[in-house]
């Protein structure tokens, strides 16, 4: 037995094939398929680069403090049913009758599902169109209407009719590193939004119509 041993050592260092691997083994291993690279121009599929609704700021400017203010509360209080927040004039001015600190306007924010509900009456009263100068250079746009009943709140004679400013804040997820109270961030100049992304936005979510600017 030993002289077969010294053999069998003799011929491994020679040179000889090593004895192969156990069939065991072998078949055990599987080949993992290749990962596909993803294009990094391809932007379609990034959730984070999801545009959608931060806020909705609804306003209604009167001019003057009084009855006819407060009546425009409630027209707030019945189309978001919040209680409205009244703003306070910056300056005085003498030849509209403002003096400062006098409240003159009244205006509300809504957020999630019913913003974007009072959103769709509201350009639904617009046809769906707007103009290129409704949208601002960070991405978001703003519009008005005439009379608030066609938002399909029942006329009263008590309240009369008011119309209304809407102001749409767009963002994307991360935005909020920016408005925090610790730890400010500041947002990529690439996860910006600008107004040509808000116009698409605008043009694929509700097909509307993009009319040219006045100027």
């Amino acid at each position: 037995v030993s002289v077969f041993v010294q053999i069998n050592m003799v011929a491994t260092k020679k040179g000889a094939p090593a004895p192969a691997a156990p069939a065991k083994a072998a078949a055990g291993k599987v080949k993992k398929p290749k990962k596909q690279k993803k294009d990094p121009k391809d932007r379609s599929k990034n959730i984070m680069k999801d545009v959608r609704i931060r806020k909705l700021c609804l306003n209604i400017c009167v001019g003057e403090s009084g009855d006819r203010l407060t009546r425009a509360a409630k027209v707030l209080e019945q189309l978001t049913g919040q209680q409205p927040v009244f703003s306070k004039a910056r300056y005085t001015v003498r030849s509209f009758g403002i003096r400062r600190n006098e409240k003159i306007a009244v205006h509300c924010t809504v957020r999630g599902a019913k913003a974007e509900e009072i959103l769709e009456r509201g350009l639904k009263v617009r046809e769906y169109e707007l103009r290129r100068d409704n949208f601002s250079c960070t991405g978001n746009f703003g519009f008005g209407i005439q009379e608030h009943i066609d938002l399909g709140i029942k006329y009263d004679p008590s309240i009369g009719i008011y119309g209304l400013d809407f102001y749409v804040v767009l963002g994307r997820p991360g935005f909020n590193v920016a408005h925090r109270r610790r730890k400010t961030g500041v947002v990529g100049f690439q996860h910006r939004l600008t107004k040509e992304d808000a116009m698409k936005w605008f043009q694929q979510k509700y097909d509307g119509i993009i009319l040219p600017g006045k100027k």
